[in-house]
């Protein structure tokens, strides 16, 4: 199996991991305020003290394993650039590279937030609760509250891909929509709704990636070639 159809399969895990996500945060997790700025810290202690192994299985998914996914995906992405532009391969994989360890990141502050606030919930409840709101701005802050090196890392993936024909149109126009939603979590009146537009663009940018790499024949037939 070439690297770019492993790529399309990373591409694919990817997509899984957001729509496990987003399935979670509308069902279990949606009285806590996931994603908003109404989140229930108190009301996620308690939750994350009964539910200690769902807590880690949603980190480990959105993050972790989204993370390693994505490492393979960029390194594909990036190879299937470089038989068109050097430079843009290069810059692509820096991007892409840069935010997958930032998503590595979020997901092992989650795991420690979690296993942290479990530990002093028994005995000191509000230094639980003080300890969930420090470390989850960690978290938010290395990838889980914007989107601005993903926005970054799939809008050069798009720009190259249109410049250099590597990629379709579709993939190229999904590409542009969501890197834009993702650039625009900076604002934070704008927070919400872009994330959520970055989120659900990911998932469709993600199969329409995967699909390419699978069934599109002359990335792979390129990379046999070099």
């Amino acid at each position: 199996m070439t690297l770019q159809r492993i790529g399309g399969l990373a591409a694919l895990i990817c997509a899984g991991t957001y729509i496990f996500g987003f399935a979670l945060l509308v069902t279990l997790l949606s009285e806590l305020g996931f994603g908003t700025n109404d989140i229930d810290t108190a009301a996620v202690v308690r939750f994350t003290v009964d539910n200690q192994a769902i807590m880690i299985t949603w980190n480990t998914v959105i993050y972790i394993l989204n993370a390693l996914a994505l490492a393979v995906l960029v390194v594909a992405l990036s190879r299937r650039l470089t038989t068109r532009s050097a430079d843009w391969g290069s810059v692509s994989l820096a991007f892409g590279l840069m935010w997958t360890t930032l998503v590595l990141g979020a997901g092992m502050v989650g795991n420690v937030t979690t296993e942290r606030v479990v530990a002093l919930a028994s005995s000191d409840f509000d230094a639980a609760v003080q300890t969930w709101e420090t470390l989850h701005a960690v978290e938010l802050g290395l990838g889980g509250g914007n989107e601005i090196a993903g926005g970054v890392w799939i809008l050069c993936v798009s720009l190259a891909g249109l410049l250099y024909r590597a990629l379709g149109k579709v993939v190229v126009g999904l590409g542009l929509f969501t890197g834009i939603g993702g650039l625009l979590t900076i604002f934070p009146p704008l927070g919400d709704v872009a994330g959520a537009v970055f989120g659900l663009g990911a998932i469709a940018w993600f199969i329409a990636v995967g699909l390419a790499l699978l069934f599109k024949g002359h990335g792979a037939a390129t990379e046999e070639t070099a």
